[in-house]
């Protein structure tokens, strides 16, 4: 992204017609020498024009880390109270985060454009999520609904039966002989799983609060599945009854604050009912304000009550998430992996949850 103009560049590259703006925009927020009189100041008309040049110099994903490299480098997070600002902006999970940061602080005639900026990137999430998430439980659910007595030859699964069946093979007829069969259940009518997604929402996991609103939402649309959203940093909160609207849900967290685990699973677990056929989500980055040994004490009793309980110290695409080692380590020992995940694994991490199957292997297997 260095295109040169100074012989501190190294380049030797003199910019020409559209390459000196281009190169202007990018000194605006990348060049650090005190003699070039850089930057954006504190203008938002000046921030709203530059905006408008980086759409028109790069494509929207390197327009997005710039806004993000702005918004850090150059403290314009109070311009982003500007409703101009806001309409001039590349709508992106990042800035989501940091209005939703700001949100007590938002004056209101900017609050309508900064729901309008969340409302555009949770419906993209959702178009870009939902289908897959649907689709994954459901065939997990017809997965798990197995039984040794199917009641028709339809519901046989002949690939699970031969593979059963293997050791009763007769060489000289060339047939395998089912002793036992393996088929599909009618799956029940109604809520057949407990879901309950409990998020930290300290400033670092702002990424995984929107990513785990926009699945709550998903995960809430479905019959066969009971699920319940709640949110913590030291008070906790209950966003159900929101999970209609994505976008309600994201302006009833409180990004920011301390971390108190242990109250939020405490109170998790007041809302699990059926423990052998319900999923925890835990997502956190472990760093622990409250009780420490009580909340793992609590966690290590929702697994032994048959719980499957899912720690995810990310759900976002932001890289190696920074978390507490020794807590991850605490839980693994209890048999509960602690791992991170992107959006795009979650559907699978849901299929492979509601089968029961071995979560820390599923980890990593799964693509980074």
């Amino acid at each position: 992204m260095v295109l040169g103009g100074g012989e501190a560049d190294g380049t030797g590259y003199v910019p020409q017609g559209s390459d000196v703006r281009m190169d202007e925009v990018l000194d605006a927020v990348y060049d650090l020498r005190p003699e070039r009189a850089g930057g954006l100041g504190a203008s938002a008309p000046r921030v709203a024009r530059w905006l408008g040049d980086i759409r028109s110099y790069f494509p929207s994903t390197v327009v997005q880390v710039m806004q993000q490299d702005a918004i850090e480098r150059l403290d314009l997070t109070s311009l982003l109270l500007e409703p101009e600002m806001l309409e001039a902006v590349e709508p992106d999970v990042h800035l989501v985060g940091t209005l939703l940061a700001l949100n007590n602080v938002m004056p209101d005639r900017a609050r309508e454009s900064a729901r309008a900026v969340v409302r555009k990137v949770v419906s993209e999430l959702e178009r870009e999520m939902a289908q897959r998430v649907r689709s994954a439980v459901d065939g997990a659910l017809n997965r798990a609904a197995r039984t040794n007595r199917p009641r028709r030859a339809a519901d046989i699964d002949w690939d699970r039966t031969i593979r059963v069946n293997l050791r009763h093979y007769l060489p000289d007829r060339r047939t395998v002989v089912p002793s036992r069969l393996v088929g599909y259940a009618r799956r029940r009518r109604g809520v057949q799983r407990e879901v309950v997604l409990c998020v930290d929402q300290s400033g670092s996991m702002a990424s995984s609060v929107v990513h785990a609103g926009v699945f709550g939402a998903v995960l809430a649309s479905m019959g066969s599945l009971k699920t319940s959203l709640v949110v913590f940093d030291t008070a906790v909160a209950d966003l159900t009854e929101y999970l209609h609207d994505p976008v309600e849900v994201l302006f009833g967290t409180q990004l920011g604050g301390g971390t108190d685990i242990n109250r939020a699973v405490a109170y998790a677990e007041g809302l699990i009912s059926r423990p052998a056929d319900s999923i925890f989500v835990l997502v956190s980055d472990l760093f622990e304000g409250g009780v420490r040994q009580e909340m793992l004490r609590r966690i290590a009793a929702m697994t032994r009550a048959g719980v499957q309980v899912i720690v995810l110290l990310a759900l976002s695409d932001d890289g190696a998430p920074f978390y507490d080692h020794d807590n991850a380590a605490a839980l693994a020992a209890m048999g509960v992996p602690a791992f991170a995940c992107t959006p795009d694994a979650f559907p699978a991490l849901m299929a492979a949850a509601i089968e029961r199957r071995d979560l820390a292997g599923w980890a990593e297997r799964a693509p980074s």
